[in-house]
């Protein structure tokens, strides 16, 4: 049916074909993370033919987004016209979301191209039942599912760890990652111990391209450890040692910062830095932000569907991906699986209809061409620093403006004295066509009237609640 070689390639051709240059990092010297939703459809001959034979699908990008940034709370605005979280995936499911949008307005018009089919229920519609969505991330989601173990004789990353070693208790442990004199060493940057962590894995060529626990990036040997039969004791701590008499040393270092006010994590150096299946917070620059991690919105969307509040009043059910595919980077099975479904597994209370799902996650051995692995390695020793690329692209399978390219989480241009302007509020911008059009549907206006003042969540809170359960239950279950 398809690849997770071939969900990548498409969305790699489709960045390099479709996105402008405005926006994308400038060469040798920024890099930045893609995010895609790519429809999956079985072709019209395909549809008509009963054979066992392999499916025949169509492939398309219907919403792409780029971007690494996020803004810190001093930085919001009760206004709701700046955008919040510049993370690619989240600029890739807003694109989504007017894609969605788009298609209702067709399915609405009785336009046949639509997604979307009449439901049960007048004035409720449906996703066509041969269709389905995959996200595609060219890294690893911040959050829980970047908190992958390195082992003590690789460089950055460790090759695999079985699920046998991590789900039984009584394998043998290294006490001396936590003696006072070695967490010294830990602590020192200039210690061995730091610096086998730091160290820059080399090509046959001897060109070396250095990696970081921030970039996410990732070598030819995934990590693959299992949480999901640990106690919560067990969970705090990922040090161990291998069937092979390999040491786990360290894990990849997530940025994103405990929910203030929950549990947290150890600190200690080494193996048990981080506590596995928590809720968490994107980092920020001296400023924290309010923004949760990519890995706990991905699990919320795993769970009440992509399609947000406000797109839910009209729709018979959520709107589910059926599969994820990360590209080439730091990337562990296991951690993906706890976190998007295993910790999730306790969340009751949802309405009929809402549940987690058991999304298909794959991992394609394409690289990014704009990944910071991927211009480290271009770069090799020239001078100057390589730095994340400001900027955010947002493109949507919409037939009206639909690109936006934004910094700062306001329109890329916008100057101190535009702010607060309509030009410079990123709402979506087809709310802005309905609201100059003397006749809108029910639908435009909904979303015109609803949009403008407040962000989605704010809008409508009684739709809101699934999610306000969900987080609470997450919370208590870690």
């Amino acid at each position: 049916m398809w690849t997770a070689d071939e969900i990548a390639r498409l969305c790699y051709e489709h960045y390099g074909s479709r996105l402008p240059k405005q926006g994308k990092p400038e060469p040798n010297r920024e890099w930045t993370l893609l995010a895609a939703v790519v429809k999956i459809q079985p072709t019209a001959d395909q549809a008509c033919d009963r054979s066992d034979g392999p499916v025949q699908v169509t492939k398309e990008v219907v919403s792409m987004g780029t971007g690494t940034k996020c803004i810190g709370q001093s930085k919001m605005r009760k206004s709701g016209d700046i955008l919040n979280d510049s993370h690619a995936e989240v600029i890739a499911r807003r694109s989504f979301q007017r894609y969605l949008l788009h298609q209702l307005h067709l399915a609405a018009a009785l336009k046949e191209d639509s997604i979307f089919l009449p439901g049960s229920q007048r004035g409720l519609w449906k996703l066509r039942p041969d269709l389905l969505f995959v996200f595609f991330s060219s890294h690893t989601p911040c959050g829980d599912a970047s908190i992958i173990p390195m082992l003590e004789f690789e460089d950055q990353p460790c090759c695999p760890v079985s699920r046998d070693w991590a789900s039984n208790p009584s394998v043998e442990t290294s006490d001396n990652l936590e003696a006072p004199e070695d967490k010294r060493k830990c602590e020192d940057p200039e210690s061995p111990v730091t610096k086998k962590m730091r160290l820059e894995p080399r090509t046959p060529g001897g060109t070396a391209h250095r990696q970081s626990f921030g970039s996410q990036e990732r070598g030819p040997n995934p990590p693959n450890v299992s949480s999901s039969n640990l106690t919560a004791e067990e969970l705090a701590s990922v040090t161990g040692m291998t069937p092979s008499g390999a040491q786990v040393v360290d894990v990849y270092r997530t940025g994103a910062k405990c929910v203030p006010g929950e549990a947290g994590d150890s600190g200690q150096p080494g193996a048990a830095y981080h506590r596995v299946g928590l809720l968490r917070v994107k980092p920020g620059r001296g400023d924290r932000t309010r923004s949760m991690s990519c890995s706990d919105k991905l699990a919320r969307w795993n769970i009440l569907g992509c399609q947000g509040a406000l797109l839910m009043h009209f729709l018979e059910e959520p709107i589910y991906l059926s599969a994820v595919v990360i590209g080439k980077c730091p990337y562990s099975q296991e951690a993906m699986q706890r976190a998007l479904i295993r910790r999730c597994q306790n969340v009751s209370a949802l309405p009929e209809g809402f549940g987690v799902q058991e999304v298909k996650i794959q991992q394609s051995d394409l690289l990014f061409e704009q990944s910071r692995r991927a211009v480290q390695t271009r770069k090799a020793d020239s001078p100057g620093r390589l730095v994340p690329c400001g900027a955010a692209i947002s493109w949507s399978a919409v037939p009206e403006q639909p690109l936006d390219v934004t910094a700062n989480g306001f329109p890329q241009g916008t100057t101190k004295k535009g702010i607060g302007r309509l030009q410079a509020s990123l709402l979506i911008r087809i709310s802005r066509a309905a609201s100059n059009k003397p006749e809108r549907s029910s639908i435009e206006a909904c979303w015109a009237n609803d949009l403008e003042p407040l962000a989605v969540h704010q809008a409508l809170p009684t739709c809101t609640a699934p999610s306000h359960i969900w987080k609470q239950q997450l919370v208590s279950s870690s």
